[in-house]
């Protein structure tokens, strides 16, 4: 088979996938509501076990895989992160939480004499 013929290929099965995908979905919902006499912890499984096996058929497609392989390449990245120390964090977020009862205590102040100022003007003030 040539190249071309299998990157044909690709989107056929993927078009077959997906539309079984939308057939197990809708059908799922049909179940569910059919049913809706069963107690909901037994609905729930259906659910999970139908979640497994479309994260399974789904993985089987060509956007599943390059999600896949998004995941795996994101979760190196993350290896790669130097998180921050405890003493470090802590530190921070005093300062953060400092600055932000700084601008506060600042804004209140502005809008305090603000109204002064506007109530002077509009004689409501003495």
């Amino acid at each position: 088979m040539s190249t071309k013929a299998k990157a044909q290929a690709k989107p056929k099965s993927d078009i077959f996938l997906w539309t079984l995908i939308i057939i197990l979905i809708c059908a799922a919902i049909g179940v569910d509501y059919y049913f809706s006499e069963i107690a909901w912890s037994l609905r729930l499984a259906g659910w999970i076990i139908l979640a497994c096996i479309l994260v399974f058929i789904i993985l089987q497609t060509a956007l599943g895989k390059k999600i896949w392989k998004f995941a795996k390449e994101s979760r190196i990245e993350l290896r790669k992160v130097v998180w921050p120390t405890r003493q470090v964090t802590i530190r921070t977020t005093a300062i953060v939480g400092g600055l932000v009862v700084l601008t506060a205590i600042i804004m209140w102040g502005l809008d305090s004499i603000l109204l002064w100022l506007i109530g002077l003007l509009t004689g409501q003030r003495g």
